[in-house]
């Protein structure tokens, strides 16, 4: 079954932004920052894709 994510199909906000790079620069798992972001594995790939930002794919 699939989860729910309160922000889809929401715009990024500055501070969501800012903590994306936060997490992905401490080497944190994408589904980890999936949950800890509340939203999904897709949309944080294509943001941090946008941003350059790499994430480790499983932890």
């Amino acid at each position: 079954m699939t989860e729910k994510f309160e922000r889809h199909r929401q715009p990024w906000r500055p501070d969501e932004i800012q903590k994306l790079h936060t997490l992905a620069k401490k080497g944190m798992a994408l589904k980890a920052i999936s949950k800890a972001m509340t939203r999904s594995e897709e949309s944080i790939k294509q943001r941090a894709k946008e941003d350059g930002l790499s994430i480790a794919k499983l932890r």
